[in-house]
């Protein structure tokens, strides 16, 4: 069956876990939490052993895991076997593995597959299969328009009172950012002491989540947003940022997708290079949807352009220091938008 990580939730307490979950999609914290409670469902149940698999591109070597699935558990009655497939695509050989899983799941074994990305295209008879045999579980992003519902909810699960014009105060806050309302519900329900929350008093208690700072504007040009880059960029220089306080942390970032792009153009191990360069599993997306839009040698372009960024704000060369960052972020986030914007990146402004 197909589910939401709601409807997950609700059903994990009162049944027995099945035989196989697979939670994709683009929401990380959603992803992540439905994960958790199945790892906890199969604590309860007694799986003591766990196992995991990092199915990153098409050198994964398959056999191992059809290996496990074949052999008896030394260690315990019942085993959780995880299978981190961040594209949600496992290729011929993977989709054979998954679907001969399904057909006959071990009675020993639950297999619980994550991943990163999920549509129609991702879908086909070995997620039908899992479909059948356990639960497909799709982390949809939120939409704007349910992001006040998806707080009001939270809140009420932390049992953190709050009016609609606390509710609408913090949704203005955390911008659309799910781990950032999660992180500030936490808090909040050890704040507000069980007493009701109004607008000024949730101004008061939460801390400024949509403040436009550079690692969400980094994060949205990554992810292909140039308008909302651009407009947290316009929020920094607002607030009174300068370049080089910025420019560490941008040419930083950049240099961690450069390389990542070197390693995935000479078909190297993702999955290592992720864990090297201590890129965690709920930013792998971001980085992937990056890689996809650019090759290697315009990431190391984009590295280059950073660093005169730098060097415009320090008075070293010559240019408007946030035009070009600007113009940067943009080619970033868009393909598209790079024959039109690097007649500027090389003149220089």
């Amino acid at each position: 069956m197909e589910l939401t990580p709601e409807s997950l939730l609700g059903r994990l307490p009162g049944e027995p876990l099945r035989p196989v979950y697979m939670i994709t999609g683009p929401e990380p914290l959603l992803v992540l939490e439905a994960a958790d409670a199945v790892r906890a469902r199969a604590r309860e149940e007694g799986c003591a052993e766990r196992e995991v698999f990092d199915a990153d591109g098409r050198e994964f070597d398959w056999d191992p895991l059809q290996a496990t699935f074949n052999a008896p558990s030394l260690f315990s009655a019942k085993r959780l076997i995880e299978l981190r497939l961040p594209t949600a695509r496992p290729g011929k050989a993977g989709a054979e593995v998954i679907a001969d899983f399904c057909a006959q799941p071990p009675a020993d074994i639950t297999l619980l597959i994550t991943g990163g990305e999920w549509s129609k295209k991702h879908g086909g008879k070995w997620s039908e299969a899992i479909a059948r045999t356990g639960c497909l579980v799709v982390a949809r992003q939120v939409r704007p328009d349910q992001m006040t519902g998806w707080v009001e909810a939270r809140l009420r699960k932390r049992g953190v009172k709050a009016d609609r014009g606390a509710v609408q105060r913090l949704v203005e806050r955390v911008e659309g950012n799910l781990l950032a309302a999660a992180q500030e519900i936490d808090k909040l329900a050890l704040l507000a002491d069980g007493e009701p929350i109004d607008a000024a008093r949730m101004e008061s208690l939460v801390a400024d989540a949509a403040r436009f700072d550079v690692f969400r504007m980094l994060d949205a040009a990554l992810n292909g947003q140039g308008a909302r880059a651009s407009r947290m960029l316009a929020g920094l220089r607002a607030e009174g940022e300068v370049i080089p306080a910025l420019m560490g942390m941008v040419v930083k970032e950049l240099l961690t997708v450069a390389t990542l792009a070197r390693v995935q153009a000479r078909g190297g191990n993702m999955a290592a290079e992720f864990r090297a360069q201590r890129v965690w599993d709920s930013k792998q997306a971001t980085y992937r949807r990056a890689l996809q839009r650019h090759a290697a040698p315009h990431w190391e372009r984009f590295v280059a352009e950073a660093g005169r960024i730098d060097r415009i704000a320090k008075g070293r060369a010559p240019g408007d220091a946030w035009q070009v960052l600007e113009r940067l972020l943009l080619v970033v986030a868009d393909a598209k938008a790079r024959p039109l914007v690097e007649r500027g990146l090389a003149a220089g402004g």
